[in-house]
């Protein structure tokens, strides 16, 4: 030891820590985009990109008001322009190299040396233009001509002054374009091929180690109505990276289920029953726009978790959506009175309503319900009250994983974690919680091996689906006739 003399100061870790709240309701979305419209160099092509504005999502993706083609688009217009929340993980399966057909060569008019062929979707290296007169002979594209696209996405082909084309009153132009119908759930469910590429709902386990973000909401609008996308969104939003948890949206069908009656059977018949899944039907319609159900509960869920300081512990039942209408995917209007609605909730169907103050999302239960009763499962805002706290733990404490497994720890631990769950019980998060060291939950041979357990104890409050008024005549109240 060197040799001191005099006052010297020294530094220790904190005792407390500071939680790292999880992001309890950021949106993770696969879908189709119109990439054609993209203006990065590299389009994005199963690879998620978060994105904090309309303007970015349109950057990568490109944007078209055709949302059965492309389903990531409903979520952008949505999400940024309607509810005007940020952000969202969009993750596009659409691959213009394998998902497209070829068009053949057609006549185009040329007016004021300007050619617009009105289809969505082309990809420009794919352009060629002949002559009409001499078809076969390729004009030279920014030779004779430039390439662009208009703000409806249709392709605009403007004729050179100095080049070939000269006064041709039509020239013939042939192209590839995407075609979003060759995409088929299996795209979506994706996988990890041969050559270790992952694609598909596998990327959820990029979201972390790209952006430091745990997921909250995972959707798939036009897909999570197929049984096996369901089934496997809801199987990774049980388990992310190993560790973090989340909530499946996924929209029952609407297209061949139209009676509400017939949506209960459907949900059991295909397995739309878990506890981190909410099965929701119809659709809603804002204006001419059809939106997935899930598109929309999405934003209100991030709009209620936003009102309170981002803790997920409100239901989403009974919260604005920005709709005008519910609708079948056809566009039939739906009009659920509150039987109706209350019987899908019932069922464990979160559902539409226009009873009081404009459309709102209605319900309360997981697709647990009514087979599970145990509120942690079958409650929407007690399950992601339970998640977020499970996630928070875990970015919390990794910081401590593989420290000495002495007193100190512990205690900093304990200390830690009760203040923080005080602290949401103080401002209404919770009716209650603590944490335990207990010795019978940790036998010498666990600490001999080093694993160290916790149990924490919590009580997110149930929504109020039900207040209840009774009313009596009082005869009292008679007596002030005589005064």
């Amino acid at each position: 030891m060197a040799f001191k003399h005099g006052v010297y100061v020294g530094e220790a870790a904190t005792s407390l820590l500071s939680p790292v709240e999880s992001t309890a309701s950021l949106p993770v979305v696969f879908g189709t985009a119109p990439v054609n419209l993209s203006t990065k160099s590299t389009v994005p092509v199963n690879v998620p990109v978060l994105c904090y504005s309309f303007a970015e999502a349109v950057e990568y993706f490109g944007y078209s008001d055709d949302f059965d083609r492309y389903t990531l688009c409903e979520v952008m217009d949505s999400h940024f322009r309607l509810f005007n929340l940020a952000p969202v993980v969009l993750i596009n399966v659409l691959d213009p190299a394998v998902h497209k057909t070829t068009v053949p060569p057609a006549a185009v008019n040329v007016t004021k040396g300007i050619a617009i062929v009105e289809e969505e979707g082309i990809l420009l290296d794919s352009v060629e233009v002949q002559s009409e007169q001499q078809p076969g002979g390729a004009y030279k594209r920014d030779v004779d001509y430039t390439l662009s696209f208009n703000d409806n996405g249709y392709l605009v082909v403007t004729v050179k002054e100095s080049g070939a084309i000269g006064n041709a009153a039509s020239v013939l132009v042939g192209y590839d374009k995407l075609d979003p119908a060759a995409v088929d759930s299996s795209e979506i469910i994706g996988g990890v091929g041969s050559n270790g590429k992952v694609t598909g709902l596998e990327l959820i386990k990029e979201v972390f180690p790209r952006f430091g973000l745990v997921p909250g909401l995972i959707l798939a609008p036009g897909y999570s109505q197929d049984p096996l996308v369901a089934a496997v969104m809801t199987a990774k939003a049980q388990n992310i990276n190993g560790v973090f948890r989340a909530l499946a949206l996924t929209d029952l069908p609407t297209d061949t289920v139209k009676q509400y009656g017939d949506v209960p059977s459907w949900k059991n018949n295909n397995n739309f029953t878990e506890p981190r899944q909410v099965p929701l039907w119809p659709m809603v319609a804002m204006g001419k726009k059809k939106y997935h159900f899930s598109t929309q509960v999405a934003g209100a869920i991030c709009a209620t978790d936003a009102a309170n300081n981002g803790i997920p512990y409100a239901s989403p039942s009974n919260k604005a959506l920005k709709a005008n209408a519910a609708v079948l995917k056809d566009g039939t209007e739906i009009f659920l009175g509150l039987e109706e609605a209350n019987y899908l909730n019932s069922q464990g169907i979160l559902t539409a309503l226009n009873f009081r103050g404009g459309w709102k999302a209605w319900g309360n239960y997981t697709g647990a319900y009514p087979s599970v009763t145990d509120p942690k499962d079958c409650f929407i805002p007690v399950r992601r009250m339970f998640d977020f706290v499970a996630n928070t733990l875990i970015l919390t404490f990794w910081q401590k994983v593989d420290n000495p497994a002495n007193k100190r720890l512990i205690e900093t631990i304990v200390d830690s974690v009760n203040i923080w769950l005080n602290g949401l019980t103080s401002a209404g998060y919770l009716l209650g919680g603590r944490v335990e060291f207990r010795r019978e939950d940790n036998p010498d041979t666990e600490l001999m091996a080093g694993h160290v357990q916790f149990r924490v104890f919590l009580t997110p409050p149930a929504p109020a689906q039900n207040i209840e008024f009774v009313l009596e005549y009082d005869t009292s109240y008679l007596g002030v006739l005589a005064e």
